[in-house]
């Protein structure tokens, strides 16, 4: 089963690395307590490769729960970026089709946000072929939880957004959840699951920046986005008057532990 993403959409982080460095969410703690628990083994000390690491949001995560962390990025403006901001982590540069990486080298394999890039009828072998006896494979993904009865203006603005790029509804939701592009992997892979809620506090300015990091805004021209966001950024204000918006996330986690 190939990436639902095309390369054009792929690549487009590259040109906006800065951005998505400041303006994306990160991971709740309870999420590397959820993995520990489903891989059945603790992140300190471990060998953990975390591939398609773009800035290093969950790499830092990782090393701060002691792990002994590799970052795996193809992007040529992620890489520059992780490097400023991670310098004392090692990167190499790669994908998860074709790890650089030698057999039975890694005890945990973890893809933040990055495994719907994957091909993954490479992909899944790779993993295998790097995971050392016992590892686990921990794939997650953060996605704005557009079903909380509690944020109805989440819904409401994923509808906005699916009517401007030209999608329905139901395609942007997957589009962000990429989770359920997992698929046929389930057929080789036993994956364990769990959904994490949290919630951040951010200025409104913030939380349209980091909508505009996404890869289907960043692949289109400026022009056309910034009408977008100032129509965006009245419609909130009113659900928001104080111009602090609380963004509501679910982390979707599979763990297979091969």
């Amino acid at each position: 089963m190939r990436s639902f993403q095309t390369p054009s959409r792929a690549h487009s982080f590259n040109a906006a690395a800065a951005q998505y460095a400041a303006y994306r969410p990160s991971y709740p703690p309870a999420l590397f307590d959820a993995l520990e628990r489903l891989a059945g083994r603790p992140l300190a000390r471990a060998r953990v490769v975390d591939v398609g690491a773009g800035t290093g949001i969950a790499t830092a995560l990782l090393a701060e729960r002691g792990a002994n962390v590799l970052a795996v990025e193809p992007g040529d403006g992620m890489a520059d970026q992780f490097r400023r901001t991670l310098p004392h982590i090692p990167l190499v540069r790669g994908n998860g089709d074709a790890l650089p990486l030698a057999d039975d080298s890694a005890d945990f394999i973890t893809y933040a946000q990055a495994w719907h890039w994957t091909d993954q009828g490479r992909s899944v072998p790779e993993a295998l072929r790097v995971l050392r006896p016992g590892g686990a494979l921990a794939l997650w993904w953060n996605g704005q939880d557009h079903l909380d009865p509690e944020a109805p203006w989440l819904g409401e603005q994923a509808i906005r957004i699916a009517r401007f790029l030209g999608t329905d509804d139901q395609a942007h939701r997957a589009a962000d959840h990429a989770s359920n592009q997992v698929g046929d992997l389930t057929t080789a892979l036993a994956f364990h699951r769990d959904r994490l809620h949290w919630s951040r506090r951010v200025p409104l300015d913030t939380h349209l920046a980091n909508l505009a990091t996404h890869s289907a805004f960043l692949v289109l021209d400026d022009r056309h986005t910034s009408a977008f966001f100032a129509q965006e950024r009245a419609q909130l204000l009113k659900v928001f008057p104080d111009a602090v918006v609380e963004e509501r996330y679910v982390v979707d986690l599979l763990v297979a532990t091969p």
